[in-house]
């Protein structure tokens, strides 16, 4: 009966115009680089308190998730990610893209970033209070298994060159220490800078590497008897590009994206992993399953619709550890938490029996908007994917600006638009010399809570690293570690064997 009342709230003008509104600023705010949901959602959330609840958070819900579906859009066309959850769908995305496959790659990014999101919104409904006690047992241990395993991606990530790709993995783990040091809180390597104490942004760096450094290169390589015969094709393919995949590839998509969708929404019930971690690891271990591995990275539809499966995937699991522990699973569901406070209710595990209406209101706000976005999105696709007809000078110009914009944006900083152009010349120069910029950004992104959280754990046992062997889920994200470095070295053996069989 509370589902039917709660619904039935819902079915307001008033309402339903939030959530629209919400859907498209979240677009709006996710194509662009560097313009992250979390930004959008601190800047709003003033604003929404001068709406009821129901309405403030139709505006908010709905934002969240069509910003992080949106961020697969220039992650797509200009292959740069829009958001940090959209990193790995510039993999394949922007090779659909350039094979002219553009409007099928756009139609994937919004189908499965909603079934990513339906599907971790009903394991919210149906399994809240699990998953949250399984993300409550996380402690140092757990999370440095965690974010060892995100790191063993960099094997996979490395395309070709193994060696490179952990090269540049190192050096990204280098760059990670640079600020205060987690556990003495004392300067590290900042040169006795201020701009340096809170660490490299790890946002400023992605944008360049995969914006500035893009167009650098292109611009490089540019060949412009080439680009007329490619702009004749791009139009055909324009005219007679599809955005619904067929059937068949449906049902190939399904038991991968199912894996991916399960996979994301755990993660993102564990505290402070993102739908950055999401995607890197899904879009990993969905290569390893796969029966065409070497189509990953080079314009594999499993590969793109594993990605944006996971990166929705995460605002479930990330809700259900704010909703039923009080906990923020990530940055956007810590303000969530703020504004919940604001209208006088408690996140935690009273939230369910002081305020189950409002608990069941934002579960149908998660359902409602994931409808409007695929409605949105699809209706938008071939609108979308006319993008490709601008002129690549324009494309350039308007990727430049938005960088800038985007990287200035983020905390009022000119020291953050020079790292984003120093990481866009590095980024230019790893293409250049045959470097895959995947491991770099891994090894950035995650190597901040590998090391606080080693040195935890080592402080609790005293200096003894029994301590990560003594917690079985530990003990378990150790062993997949291991698969994941093994795997692909058994599989190449054997590989390897039966060719010299066949000859």
């Amino acid at each position: 009966m509370i589902w039917l009342q709660g619904f039935l709230d819902l079915m307001t003008v008033s309402t339903l115009f939030w959530v629209f509104a919400g859907v498209f600023v979240g677009t709006v705010v996710g194509a662009l680089p560097g313009l992250s949901a979390t930004m959008a959602i601190a800047i709003l959330t003033p604003m929404t308190f001068w709406l009821s609840p129901n309405d403030g958070f139709a505006v908010l819900i709905a934002l969240w998730n069509s910003a992080i579906f949106a961020g697969g859009l220039s992650a797509i066309l200009v292959n740069t990610p829009g958001t940090p959850a959209s990193i790995m769908q510039t993999l394949d995305g922007y090779e659909l893209y350039k094979q002219g496959k553009g409007g099928l790659a756009l139609g994937i990014n919004v189908i499965y970033s909603v079934m990513g999101g339906v599907f971790s919104t009903l394991i919210l409904i149906f399994f809240s209070f699990p998953l949250a006690r399984f993300a409550v047992r996380f402690g140092p241990t757990e999370y440095f298994a965690l974010a060892l395993f995100g790191l063993s991606m960099m094997v996979v990530v490395s395309d070709r060159s193994v060696v490179k790709g952990l090269l540049i993995g190192c050096v990204g783990l280098l760059l990670s220490t640079i600020g205060i040091d987690p556990i003495l809180a004392v300067r590290r390597f900042t040169l006795n800078s201020t701009q340096l104490i809170a660490g490299i942004s790890f946002l400023p760096v992605m944008i360049g590497m995969f914006g500035i450094g893009e167009v650098l290169n292109q611009i490089y390589e540019r060949n412009l008897e080439l680009e007329k015969a490619e702009e004749k094709v791009k139009l055909e393919n324009l005219s007679l590009g599809k955005v619904f995949p067929t059937r068949k590839q449906a049902r190939e998509l399904f038991r991968p994206t199912m894996i991916a969708a399960a996979i994301g929404t755990l993660i993102g019930a564990v505290p402070a992993a993102g739908g950055d971690i999401a995607s890197i690891v899904v879009w990993g271990q969905s290569r390893k399953m796969s029966k065409h591995p070497e189509e990953y990275g080079k314009g594999s539809l499993e590969g793109l619709a594993v990605a944006s499966t996971a990166n929705n995937s995460v605002i479930g699991g990330a809700l259900t550890t704010m909703l039923a522990l009080g906990i923020p699973g990530d940055s956007a569901s810590a303000i969530l938490i703020g504004s919940l406070m604001m209208y006088g209710m408690q996140p935690g595990p009273k939230m369910f029996t002081d305020n189950q209406h409002f608990v069941v209101t934002i579960m149908l706000l998660m359902l409602i908007s994931n409808a409007l976005i695929l409605l949105f999105g699809l209706l938008t696709a071939k609108l979308s994917a006319k993008v490709l007809n601008v002129r690549k000078e324009t494309v350039w110009v308007s990727v430049v600006v938005l960088c800038t914009v985007g990287s200035f944006a983020l905390n009022n900083s000119f020291f953050d638009v020079l790292i984003m152009g120093g990481a866009g010349i590095l980024g230019f120069l790893f293409k250049r010399g045959g470097f895959v910029p995947g491991p770099f950004i891994l090894a950035l992104l995650l190597g901040g809570l590998l090391e606080s959280n080693l040195r935890r754990a080592l402080v609790m046992s005293q200096g003894s690293y029994s301590i990560f062997f003594t917690r079985p889920v530990t003990v378990t994200l150790l062993v997949l570690t291991a698969l994941s470095i093994l795997f692909p070295l058994i599989r190449n053996h054997f590989s390897a064997a039966k060719i010299k069989e066949r000859d």
